[in-house]
């Protein structure tokens, strides 16, 4: 029991070590250089690192997940601005896929106490949702149904969501499998977004905007609605 006690420990140091070490890098680059405001920004930072632009890339995007109220659609613009939508995806897919994981296994050493802690008032709807889907095989089906919808339903606070599921009953495979699914559509619109920019595509711009204001404003008044409808309906089964 001392061995599996200091383990636990240490691990726990791990955590809060890199916590820490993300929110300080954080702060750093946005005091230093304003990154996190703007894909030019983003991008004259990451040309100064030629060849290992793309490693630094991959680094801003995994901090953009852990700390989570960082906007992550300038990122993935910046992706598109930086590296065209095939290669801008792809390193941006990478980088969220080991950002997510960060985020489920933090949420999973540390509980639901540390979850409530940093999850606003407005999103414990999400949280109320998967706790009700218990794990039976076929709830299992269905939260993994319910994820995926969150991440691809637009509205819906994404980034957040590792931390919920760290605490689910959805484990780590189906969680990296169905969240990454759910991210790819918007995430690569974003990425065409941003190498449109870099060619000043101005008529084409306005158009893909009006409709990603549009998906937004229809995540956000019937996004909740769908979650709330399909997690009833089949608990009520």
């Amino acid at each position: 029991m001392e061995k599996w006690s200091k383990k636990k420990k240490i691990k726990t140091i791990i955590y809060i070590l890199c916590a820490v070490a993300f929110l300080l890098i954080y702060i750093h680059l946005y005091r230093k250089y304003g990154i996190f405001k703007n894909p030019s920004e983003i991008r004259n930072f990451i040309l100064q690192y030629g060849s290992y632009g793309f490693l630094v890339y991959i680094l801003l995007q995994i901090i953009q997940i852990v700390v989570f109220f960082i906007p992550g659609e300038i990122f993935q613009i910046a992706g598109g601005y930086i590296y065209g939508s095939l290669w801008g995806g792809v390193l941006s897919l990478i980088g969220t896929a080991i950002g997510s994981t960060i985020t489920y296994w933090i949420a999973h050493r540390f509980g639901k106490p540390f979850v409530h802690k940093i999850l606003s008032r407005n999103n414990f709807w999400i949280l109320e949702k998967l706790d009700k889907l218990g794990s039976s095989k076929k709830q299992k089906k269905k939260i993994n149904a319910v994820v995926f919808l969150l991440y691809l339903i637009p509205g819906v606070p994404k980034d957040i969501l590792g931390y919920v599921c760290g605490i689910s009953e959805i484990s780590f495979r189906d969680f990296i499998i169905y969240s990454l699914i759910g991210r790819i559509p918007a995430l690569f619109v974003s990425v065409y977004f941003g190498e449109k920019f870099s060619k000043d595509n101005i008529p084409l711009l306005i158009i893909i905007a009006v409709v990603m204001s549009i998906l937004f404003l229809i995540g956000v008044v019937y996004g909740k609605k769908i979650i709330h409808s399909m997690s009833d309906e089949e608990i009520e089964n």
